[in-house]
């Protein structure tokens, strides 16, 4: 998928290359460089770092289904998707206001727990290596442009602009895949 994305993302900046170079305006060819490989970094790191997240979570999903999972091999093949078992009713009773109020501390803390399990589990995601150099290159290029007075806001932002337009037209063209 990388691959594809990225064969999107050079032809685009090949034509914005071509571009500033035909029109000989070497100030947003660099600030457009600047700011197209520091997103394209951050956009991979975000990709990968997701992508590592969203592996683990099947994994460890799939290792906690077939720990719980009472069903044999037979049961697996015949009925695979577990549609014809049998629904166990739950007995009905009147509740305390007391257990009620048990029930929902219970549930908070459940919840609780799980948004900082699920915290941590997503830590990955957002707090990916590539990602962090890609913002620091993002910072460090813009201070570098900035105190060198070569800072042009337009190109800056039109070098960001580029990778979100790339992400859209991968999308658009490789939707059929």
């Amino acid at each position: 998928m990388i691959r594809k994305f990225g064969r999107v993302f050079f032809f685009v900046d090949l034509l914005v290359i071509i571009f500033c170079i035909v029109s000989s305006n070497y100030l947003w060819l660099l600030n457009t460089q600047i700011a197209f490989f520091s997103t394209v970094v951050i956009t991979i790191g975000s990709f990968l770092g997701y992508k590592k997240n969203i592996e683990k979570r099947v994994k460890t999903s799939s290792e906690e289904a077939l720990l719980s999972d009472d069903r044999d091999a037979i049961d697996e093949i015949d009925d695979p998707h577990d549609l014809y078992s049998e629904i166990k009713q739950v007995e009905e009773k009147e509740l305390s206001v007391e257990e009620i109020k048990q029930i929902l501390k219970e549930e908070k803390a459940n919840v609780k727990k799980n948004s900082i399990k699920n915290t941590f589990f997503s830590a990955s995601g957002f707090a990916s290596v590539y990602r962090i150099i890609g913002y620091v290159s993002l910072v460090f290029g813009f201070f570098a442009l900035k105190n060198n007075d070569l800072f042009d806001p337009y190109s800056y932002l039109a070098g960001l602009f580029i990778t979100t337009f790339c992400v859209l037209t991968s999308l658009v063209v490789y939707r059929k895949d």
